[in-house]
């Protein structure tokens, strides 16, 4: 399936080293390599840990496409009605084969 369906939409990128990263598609090119727009790295907290989870703003964005595990379209209303900052969940670990 061809990334042209996700330009000008919010996606969701989950990184080789388990980052999770969501922003606007702006441009890929043939080896995956992604531009992206209002990028926000979500950090989710396992529920152990004291320290709320975050998002940090990196704003424009490239991600190389041997970084890149998933990307996937996302539901905005839904994204939009969860308060990210009450979120836990366990750490994504690393897809990189050693």
């Amino acid at each position: 399936m061809s990334l042209n369906t996700y330009i000008d939409k919010k996606v969701l990128v989950i990184t080789v080293d388990g980052r999770t990263l969501v922003g606007t598609l702006l441009s890929f090119d043939q080896v995956t390599n992604i531009v992206l727009n209002d990028t926000v790295e979500r950090i989710i907290r396992p529920a152990d840990d004291p320290e709320p989870s975050s998002q940090v703003s990196h704003g424009l964005y490239l991600v190389r496409g041997d970084n890149i595990t998933i990307v996937g379209l996302v539901d905005e209303e839904l994204d939009n009605s969860i308060d990210w900052e009450k979120v836990r969940g366990e750490v994504v670990g690393s897809t990189k084969h050693v």
